[in-house]
């Protein structure tokens, strides 16, 4: 045995190893979350409102985007280089994610088929998806994620992978590579022994822009079970699907989901984030299981009520969504490719100070 060969089989077993060892487990009991058996945030409490259960988050949803459509692939060039550039958006999103969990984020939601990179949009004739029609996977997608489940799995973290996005679920040509899509990513996550992910089936399911049916509120629940149906060595992933801002949940998704996922864009007015974790435990087929917010774009962080505050107040996670509005410059936004993913703006800033008061970190 040659030396080269020797040290490739050294290195193969080290990292082997110290992934086993650093392995991140995600458990749901009953409303809450655990990490390695041990509740989040234990024994948390802040201003008399328990913390600890709770998966506190932020949407970073473009942590592996491209642009596969040449003609829309100008509008994402870095200030300084004048180029888009996908590895270096992965590599600069993974040397950030330390410096967000070290605040208290220990979630946040990515989507293989990205959302928005203005924010909002009216159409979307860019091509982002790790997908092909046919629901295979693209390697190159893949590999930047497996670079940033890594790092989450290093650091404790609990991704929620969403799989679909409107405006791009187009790209699958029908049903049948929706489901296919599904199950090829399910068996990708087994066959990578991740332990720490979430499922989001996709993002705001009743959008009216899906052009699948089993996208939509009536039928998503069937691929919900699709995912729960999927074992391996006797465990499987945890998964949801969220809807749009201000919506509560169909009873179809509250019986099926494993934890339940809503937004509160649209919601200006903090004390409707309560009325509507409060619905939502009063919908037909729920039970005690965790209520998280992914996705909302109202702050006033610096105010003692906002929409984050009264969340978790109400026993509920609450996710941050930030995107470049109008005339910001670079370093605002989390969604707005391209993304400076750096704590560098007083937005940004805002939200992990009142996360750090938030969860004590």
């Amino acid at each position: 045995m040659n030396n080269r060969l020797l040290g490739l089989i050294v290195l193969f077993v080290f990292i082997f190893f110290n992934r086993s060892e650093s392995q991140t487990v995600v458990s749901i009991k009953g409303d809450q979350f655990l990490i390695n058996n041990k509740l989040t945030y234990s024994g948390r409490y802040w201003n008399g409102n328990k913390i600890e259960g709770l998966l506190l988050n932020s949407r970073m949803v473009q942590g592996i985007f491209d642009d596969l459509n040449p003609e829309t692939l100008k509008n994402w060039e870095y200030p300084d280089t004048k180029k888009w550039d996908p590895d270096r958006n992965t590599n600069e999103f993974v040397s950030k994610m330390k410096s967000w969990h070290d605040n208290g984020l220990l979630s946040f939601t990515i989507n293989l088929q990205g959302g928005s990179p203005q924010g909002y949009s009216n159409s979307q004739p860019w091509y982002n998806s790790a997908f092909n029609e046919d629901g295979s996977l693209r390697p190159e997608y893949m590999a930047r994620l497996e670079k940033i489940l890594d790092k989450a799995d290093e650091l404790g973290m609990v991704p929620i992978v969403g799989l679909f996005y409107f405006g791009q679920d187009q790209i699958l040509k029908d049903e049948a590579a929706v489901k296919s899509a599904v199950t090829n990513v399910i068996n990708w996550l087994f066959e990578k022994d991740y332990r720490n992910i979430l499922i989001e089936i996709d993002n705001e399911c009743n959008v009216n822009k899906y052009d699948h049916e089993i996208l939509k509120p009536q039928r998503v629940n069937e691929l919900i079970e699709t995912v729960k149906n999927m074992t391996r060595n006797g465990r499987r992933f945890y998964v949801s699907t969220s809807y749009g801002g201000g919506a509560v949940p169909k009873p179809n998704v509250v019986s099926s989901a494993d934890f339940i996922l809503m937004h509160g864009n649209g919601v200006t007015v903090p004390d409707s984030i309560a009325t509507m974790v409060k619905k939502t435990r009063t919908v037909k087929g729920y039970t005690p299981k965790p209520i998280l917010f992914n996705e909302d774009d109202h702050f006033k962080f610096d105010k003692e009520v906002n929409n984050f505050t009264v969340a978790v107040k109400n026993y509920a996670s609450w996710g941050f969504f930030d995107y470049r509005m109008k005339g910001e410059p670079y370093e605002c936004g989390f969604q707005s490719i391209p993304v400076d993913w750096g704590i560098n703006s007083e937005r940004k800033k805002g939200f992990f100070k009142l996360l750090k008061e938030i969860t004590g970190y």
